[in-house]
């Protein structure tokens, strides 16, 4: 994309990165922050009740950033929620996955949208072993996410939320439109828009 998604803003005050370790906390997770090292000084924007970890080998992929949580989460963990920065989501789409989670007694909840599974997906402390036993060139979250498809617990939202992943300078900016209330967007002759 071009630009570090950790430091983007995203709402009022706040950046992708602040706004994703609000939401967690305020369902009671604790959330475990993996950093690259090129990220290592957004240790200081994280807040006192998440623990940030920093993972010296992120340019190899994003499984080696799982790997690194995984070490810094205790053994008896009962949910264990994967979710990126570029993936912003709001506070009531995390309780209904937990709550499905927990009701269902499930090895993985993920949502879903017309079918289609998006994120974040909730793990059980089962899928523990699976997770600690993945490898970037074998697929990593993926492989285990194909090898454990038929139990997967899928909740069905009713907006395309879930499917969110902010790839592109486009797809922010469109996103961060949505954030804004119609009256703070000013549409002028140019078809530009303005703060």
């Amino acid at each position: 994309m071009g630009t570090c998604k950790t430091s983007l803003p995203w709402g009022e005050g706040k950046t992708l990165l602040t706004y994703q370790i609000e939401q967690w906390l305020s369902v009671d997770f604790t959330p475990v922050v993996v950093l690259g090292l090129h990220n290592s000084q957004k240790q200081q924007d994280c807040p006192s009740d998440s623990l940030t970890v920093i993972n010296p080998d992120a340019s190899s992929g994003k499984t080696t950033s799982i790997l690194t949580g995984l070490q810094n989460i205790p053994p008896d963990f009962d949910i264990l929620a994967i979710s990126a920065v570029d993936q912003p989501r709001k506070l009531t789409i995390y309780q209904k996955l937990i709550s499905a989670h927990k009701t269902n007694l499930s090895l993985i909840t993920a949502p879903t949208y017309h079918g289609k599974m998006g994120h974040p997906i909730l793990l059980g402390n089962e899928m523990r072993s699976h997770l600690e036993n993945i490898h970037e060139n074998t697929l990593g979250l993926r492989q285990v996410i194909q090898d454990f498809h038929s139990v997967i617990y899928q909740v069905e939202f009713d907006n395309s939320a879930i499917l969110l992943d902010i790839n592109t300078p486009e797809i922010y900016r469109e996103q961060l439109l949505k954030l804004k209330s119609p009256s703070q967007i000013l549409i002028d002759d140019s078809g530009e828009n303005h703060e």
